[in-house]
């Protein structure tokens, strides 16, 4: 008796790329951890983007980035999640809101209440 495996595995891979394919999107920020409009700046754990309210601008000067970001977290873990990771990706602490690297500066405005936080990030030129 002869067994067909390579067609049998073929057909496997098929299933599971439909599955995935219909899959419900991760939400914002959760399916690779960073934001999408600065690749490399990660969203903390608690925190959700709101891919809605990105705002991107290139230009010839630099590029100008307005992120929003929720979720209950303390204002306090947001500062130190970001004062540990930023400095590991290249960033500069210039106060425990406002980053520097590259000539571009990042700025954290955190605003709500308890720990119902809104997190505001935008990037511009220095």
């Amino acid at each position: 008796m002869k067994t067909n495996y390579p067609r049998f595995f073929v057909a496997a891979l098929c299933i599971i790329g439909m599955f995935a394919v219909l899959a419900p999107p991760a939400p914002s920020g959760a399916a690779d951890g960073f934001f999408s409009g600065i690749p490399d700046l990660p969203v903390m754990p608690g925190l959700s983007e709101d891919r809605s309210a990105a705002v991107i601008f290139d230009k010839p000067e630099g590029r100008i980035v307005k992120l929003i970001a929720k979720g209950r977290v303390s204002k306090s873990d947001v500062i130190r999640y970001y004062t540990r990771a930023l400095p590991q990706l290249g960033w500069n602490i210039v106060q425990p809101e406002r980053f520097r690297r590259d000539g571009e500066i990042l700025n954290l405005t955190i605003s709500g209440t308890g720990k119902d936080l809104t997190i505001r990030m935008s990037l511009s030129p220095e």
